[in-house]
């Protein structure tokens, strides 16, 4: 292995390096093995001390080359795969290999074309690094453990660059989010704090349904959406997202399941980790998506909490909880996908199959052939075995994965990577699927006013015949048009 370089840190950082190497990097300015004299443009500073930020360690290995070290999430040291952290003081044109060289999973969509994402103060859009640019590849240097490699180029002198796993979700930026859309006044929108983490940060609890559903006595279909429990699932905030700004709009479709159903969304049962810029733990080292079965109010607070609510909405008769569906990213897999329990009602089994088949109507990145139902015993202390246990035999829940990469439409090969917009878009067509679902497409024309379309949109490809189980009293309608959009980002590029 290559000897040590120096790194020190910049004026007025007093953090040593043996609390670098338990932390982030904080502001290190990298010097060649035995430089002596001031530091010069080129000499790179490294910075993950800021939300959601992940860099333990950085050595130079030559001139151009440097090895990365992912800090481990906060007492747990399995977990190394979420990065985040910025680069400045560099030379136009200074051309870089960054080595991230501690993986904790060896199977990686890196062998697929994945990227790293890279933006910088001129251009703030995040965007993909070309994957020509990016090797995967087992190391002898690092005890032949798997090493993702990236050349990159910088050429803006005065510019901080960041590079991330993947798009960014700061527990800040789902604050502001939230603030926004409370501001508006809806009479169908309603937060509130379920309880707080270990660091005092909120758990927020979201209704979206018609005031009517909400009055006293009034029975309630509840569909239940979490995400964010492993908190370097960036894709999980924007599916959420995606969910809750279609749910809450003007659409018609929108109107219509506001009407019939109530929508409760905890969006981040991780805020610490999220924060913290750990990839699968909260604060105190804990899968929380592992303690479903018996949640400390004190160590698992988050989940604690929304375990309680949902056991008191299940005893309750006026409540009927229908779906329960948990927002995860997926490191090795294409496409969006779920994850479904096995029941010995084999009735029960083929209506459970219902929701993602007609989900894969409306989103052309998401695959039923994907999807798979399980009773995996490492997979027993999640939500959706949980919960799949302990509901009737009317409710349903689902573990919903995306990829951290890209999907492939159907009938071809080519890998789509995923933008912030086709992740939100996905929670678009999660939202809509539930009007097929309740068959509730008739009403639609009812509540439509004369707007403008956002989106050009074309019919499905293919109608599933599966008519029975969720129907309720509803009369059955033609199937809710699918919507496109080109996901490719524009060409700025580095």
């Amino acid at each position: 292995m290559a000897e040590r370089s120096q790194t020190v840190p910049e004026a007025g950082n007093d953090m040593g390096n043996d609390d670098a190497i338990g932390g982030n990097v904080s502001k290190y300015m990298v010097l060649p093995s035995g430089y002596c004299g001031q530091s010069k443009k080129g000499h790179l500073i490294f910075d993950a001390c800021f939300e959601s930020g992940n860099l333990g360690w950085v050595d130079q290995v030559s001139e151009f080359e440097y090895d990365l070290f992912i800090r481990p999430d906060t007492c747990n040291p399995r977990f190394r795969v979420w990065f985040n952290f910025t680069v400045e003081n560099v030379k136009e044109s200074q051309r870089v290999i960054f080595n991230i060289v501690n993986f904790s999973k060896t199977k990686s969509l890196y062998r697929d074309g994945m990227a790293p994402m890279v933006k910088s103060t001129s251009r703030p859009k995040w965007q993909r690094l070309p994957p020509k640019n990016v090797y995967y590849y087992r190391c002898p240097d690092h005890r032949k453990n798997y090493v993702m490699s990236f050349a990159f180029c910088f050429d803006r002198e005065e510019d901080i660059y960041q590079f991330a796993y993947c798009y960014p979700y700061t527990y800040t930026r789902f604050q502001h989010y939230l603030d926004s859309l409370q501001k508006r006044n809806m009479d169908y929108f309603f937060r509130e704090q379920l309880g707080q983490s270990v660091q005092q940060r909120q758990l927020d609890l979201l209704t979206i349904t018609s005031p009517d559903n909400l009055r006293e006595g009034a029975e309630q279909k509840v569909v239940f959406i979490t995400g964010r429990v492993h908190p370097g699932e960036t894709p999980s905030s924007f599916v959420c997202q995606g969910i809750i700004d279609f749910l809450i709009s003007q659409h018609p479709i929108a109107r219509v399941l506001r009407e019939h159903l109530v929508f409760k969304i905890a969006p981040m049962l991780n805020p610490d980790g999220v924060y913290l810029g750990n990839y699968r733990c909260s604060l105190m080292g804990f899968d929380l998506n592992r303690h479903w079965l018996d949640p400390s109010p004190w160590a698992h607070p988050t989940l604690h909490g929304v375990k309680q609510l949902i056991i008191r909405m299940y005893n309750d008769p006026k409540t009927s909880l229908e779906f329960y569906i948990d927002i995860h990213a997926h490191s090795t897999m294409m496409n969006g996908f779920m994850y479904g329990n096995i029941f010995e009602d084999e009735e029960r089994f083929q209506r459970q199959a219902i929701f993602p088949k007609l989900l894969c109507q409306n989103a052309e990145d998401f695959s039923y052939s994907s999807t798979s139902f399980n009773r995996d015993a490492v997979k027993a202390g999640t939500g959706r075995r949980f919960l799949g246990g302990l509901l009737d035999h009317t409710s349903y829940c689902y573990t919903l994965e995306v990829s951290f990469y890209s999907y492939i439409i159907g009938g071809t090969t080519a890998a789509v990577p995923y933008t912030e917009e086709a992740y939100m878009k996905l929670g678009r067509n999660v939202a809509r699927t539930f009007l097929d679902y309740y068959r509730l497409n008739p009403l639609v024309e009812k509540v439509a006013i004369p707007m403008p379309r956002l989106r050009k949109e074309k019919p499905p490809p293919y109608k599933h015949p599966l008519l029975r189980g969720p129907a309720r009293n509803h009369p059955n309608g033609k199937g809710d048009k699918k919507s496109s959009v080109n996901h490719k980002d524009p060409s700025n590029s580095f």
